[in-house]
């Protein structure tokens, strides 16, 4: 983090309303919910990385009559072929509906955050710090 020198603190004199207050309080609160859907945004990726990997080597079957390991859960059962790679684009298709609304809420959630840092900095100027 960024320290403002204290001669730069002390040359703007605005007084901070309870207004102003409250949206301070917005934005950090904007900020911890974007850094949470970051985080889960980044592990959807992840399990998607993992699904693409499955399809790639379900492709590649020696036998379709084989029963497949798939995970349910925490727990793998044994399924046919068939019903794994139904079962594997059911499952990518929810988790890229998943990853696109979490994306569409990251999205607000920076637009919301972008009119709050206006209207901040137009107040305090340098005397507020609300990048990281």
């Amino acid at each position: 983090m960024r320290m403002i020198q204290q001669e730069d603190e002390a040359e703007d004199g605005a007084e901070v309303t309870w207004e102003d207050q409250q949206r301070i309080n917005s934005f950090s609160k904007l900020n911890t919910r974007l850094k949470a859907l970051e985080e889960k945004i980044e592990n959807l990726q992840q399990e998607k990385e993992a699904l693409v990997d499955l399809a790639t080597e379900l492709e590649l079957p020696e036998d379709e009559d084989q029963l497949v390991m798939y995970r349910v859960g925490e727990a793998f059962l044994h399924i046919s072929h068939a019903r794994a790679m139904k079962r594997l684009e059911r499952d990518q298709a929810q988790l890229d509906k998943e990853l696109s609304n979490l994306a569409s809420s990251s999205e607000d959630i920076n637009k919301e955050m972008k009119e709050l840092k206006l209207t901040l900095y137009a107040k305090f100027g340098r005397a507020i710090n609300l990048d990281e």
